[in-house]
């Protein structure tokens, strides 16, 4: 099939290097020209694992091109998906005006059927808007189609190829046809293509980002419970997770959850409930305590610097909200970076793939390290923010060598708490027993 993807962010561009992977053409479209020229000399702007190589592949077997152009790709292209940013507005609302915008495009330019799916995570209602917004200016027919994405950063080449489940919210036969024809490679091995109405599939995307933000937040909560009666989280996740009705993902405590989908779709399914009269109060308690939660250690480090924290340096490792991404929207890291450098601090952070990012939205306001131990060095205590693999078997004796005291502050439970006794360090983690050494 030929295929246009308007919008080259995380989902865009991934749904378009995946789709060419199966043999369709796709035209990814976005107006930023300085993009758009980079990827057609073969530069990808994200890090996601494994998307370089598809994208190298599909370019060069010509299944894969770029324009700036929406024009270009009008004729040609049978299915248009729109994923474009959906971003949160003052009052919490999801933002549909790139959305809105791009259909109004489309229905002044169509001049035969075609497919438009909203890929874009958006708001019960939104397909009829899209619908809406194309026919009032369109004398053709055509059909919109909510397909919601459930792509993880990180992982979001393996979910497209290999989904748990492919969701296609559609009233027409005529473009379920077209979606089923689309998507059969993808579900050859059984996982299931539900179909459904187009307002049950925009909920059902809001539905599963918002329980597992409130799965993290109350294991969160839990974690906050154990370090006041003394319980160790870790048992207590193990016991929990055993159960099968509950399920071992998504049970480890730390610092919060971040990045572009549990905030901003957690606030945006809370605001849509106010519009319809209806009160979410578990997402504004899910809300609420992961906003007190990403600065949970802050309290114990400056407790452990005597109440004071100027001229204090902190090295920090992991800035991404999470590991295997260079994404840093709404990561606990900034959070904890605002808070310390408020209070006099030093930073010196590291991060394998996101400092580029960070140094673009804070400058100079902090250091930047090129190696984790780098970023030790004569640094007085080490916070981590981000679970990254190379983090979690680390040489403890370069720490103790070059941090001017031994005390970890881990907002991610990287360490065994017998190991960093033995070690003599101060150790914070999160739902946890705190290390002190004998001596600082």
């Amino acid at each position: 099939m030929n295929i246009a993807v308007i919008g080259t962010g995380y989902v865009g561009l991934v749904t378009g290097t995946c789709l060419a992977e199966t043999g369709n053409n796709v035209v990814c479209v976005d107006i930023d020209r300085d993009k758009i020229e980079r990827m057609r000399n073969g530069e990808v702007p994200i890090y996601e694992p494994h998307l370089d190589v598809l994208f190298e592949r599909n370019v060069k077997a010509g299944r894969l091109s770029f324009t700036h152009d929406i024009e270009d790709v009008i004729e040609d292209s049978k299915i248009f998906f729109l994923a474009l940013p959906t971003p949160p507005g003052e009052d919490g609302s999801a933002d549909l005006s790139y959305v809105l915008g791009v259909a109004d495009q489309l229905g002044r330019l169509i001049k035969d059927y075609k497919v438009i799916v909203d890929k874009s995570t958006v708001p019960v209602g939104t397909a009829e808007k899209v619908r809406a917004a194309v026919a009032e200016n369109c004398n053709v027919p055509f059909d919109v189609v909510s397909n919601p994405e459930f792509l993880r950063e990180g992982f979001a080449v393996d979910d497209f190829l290999k989904p748990d489940r492919i969701v296609v919210g559609v009233s027409s036969e005529r473009a379920r046809k077209v979606l089923e024809e689309l998507y059969r490679p993808f579900v050859r091995q059984g996982n299931p293509l539900i179909f459904m109405d187009e307002k049950s599939a925009e909920l059902t995307k809001y539905a599963a980002n918002a329980f597992l933000a409130m799965k993290i937040t109350f294991m969160n909560e839990i974690a906050n419970f154990c370090e006041k009666v003394g319980a160790d989280v870790d048992q207590v996740r193990i016991g929990m997770g055993t159960d099968t009705r509950i399920g071992k993902r998504f049970l480890f405590p730390g610092i919060g959850y971040g990045g572009s989908c549990f905030p901003k779709d957690v606030q945006a399914l809370a605001k849509s409930g106010k519009e319809n009269g209806f009160n979410f109060e578990i997402l504004e308690a899910v809300m609420d305590v992961n906003n007190d939660q990403k600065t949970i250690l802050f309290q114990p480090m400056k407790e452990y610097f005597h109440g004071n924290l100027k001229g204090v340096r902190i090295a920090i490792w992991g800035l991404a909200f999470k590991p295997e991404t260079d994404d840093i929207r709404e990561a606990p890291s900034l959070y904890m970076i605002e808070k310390l450098i408020n209070e006099g601090a030093e930073i010196v952070a590291f991060d394998p793939e996101a400092t580029e990012n960070v140094r673009k939205l804070l400058g100079h306001r902090i250091q930047y390290a090129t190696t984790q131990y780098e970023a030790l060095e004569n640094s007085d205590a080490l916070l981590i923010c981000t679970e990254w693999s190379v983090f979690r078997t680390p040489d403890f004796d370069v720490i103790s060598e070059k941090l001017n005291n031994k005390a970890i502050f881990d907002g991610r439970n990287l360490y065994d708490l017998e190991k960093m006794r033995e070690l003599g360090y101060h150790y914070k983690s999160v739902g946890r027993e705190t290390i002190h050494p004998l001596t600082k």
